[in-house]
C-alpha cells in the first residue's frame, strides 16, 4: 500500500511538473521595432512669408506665399524648385512680385537645412507695368514638427534693365507645411 501511494504521488508530481514545464515554453511573435518617422525634406511644401525689402531710396513691407518641391539627391545634398508670389507695399505705391526659384541646400542635421537660392521673375506696379527682376541669396530652415518648418531668408534683388547688379535687399521669415 505504501508503494501504491508513493506511485500515485510520483505520478501526480510528474504530471504537474510536465504541465509546468510546458508553460515555460510560450510561443510568441516578435513585435516589430517602431521608429519615429521624423521630418522628411523630400516632396511638396507650401507656406507663407513676410518681412521687408530695403534699397537706397525706400523700404517696402513684404507678405507672400510660396510653393515648391524638394529632392534629397544624396545625403546631405538637397535640390528644389519654388514659386513665390509677394505683395510689396509702401507709401509710393504697391507692387506685386512673382518669382521662379531654384534652391541648392545641405542638410546640417535631420532638422536643419541651409540653402542658396537663385530666382527670376517680374514685378508689377500699380499702373500694370512689368519689370524683369531676379534674386540671389540664401537661408536657413528648421523643422519644428514632423510636417512644419520655419525659415529665414535674405536675398539681393536686381532688375534686368538696371545699371546696378543688385538694387535692394529682401529679408523674410516664413513657415511651410510639408505634405
Amino acid at each position: 500500500m505504501i508503494f501504491r501511494s508513493l506511485a500515485i504521488v510520483a505520478a501526480l508530481l510528474s504530471t504537474s511538473a510536465a504541465s509546468m514545464a510546458a508553460d515555460l515554453i510560450i510561443p510568441t511573435t516578435p513585435q516589430p521595432i517602431m521608429e519615429q518617422a521624423g521630418f522628411s525634406w523630400d516632396g511638396l511644401y507650401a507656406g507663407v512669408q513676410g518681412g521687408g525689402l530695403f534699397n537706397s531710396v525706400t523700404s517696402f513691407g513684404v507678405v507672400g506665399a510660396h510653393i515648391g518641391v524638394n529632392f534629397v539627391v544624396a545625403e546631405p545634398i538637397l535640390v528644389g524648385v519654388e514659386g513665390t508670389a509677394e505683395w510689396l507695399f509702401e507709401d509710393l505705391g504697391d507692387l506685386g512680385a512673382f518669382y521662379a526659384n531654384a534652391r541648392l541646400g545641405a542638410l546640417v542635421s535631420n532638422d536643419v537645412l541651409i540653402y542658396a537660392l537663385a530666382g527670376t521673375g517680374i514685378e508689377v506696379n500699380a499702373a500694370d507695368e512689368t519689370i524683369g527682376t531676379y534674386q540671389l541669396g540664401g537661408g536657413v530652415e528648421f523643422a519644428v514638427t514632423d510636417s512644419v518648418s520655419l525659415r529665414g531668408q535674405v536675398v539681393g534683388v536686381g532688375f534686368y534693365d538696371g545699371d546696378d547688379f543688385l538694387n535692394g535687399t529682401k529679408a523674410t521669415v516664413g513657415a511651410s507645411y510639408h505634405f
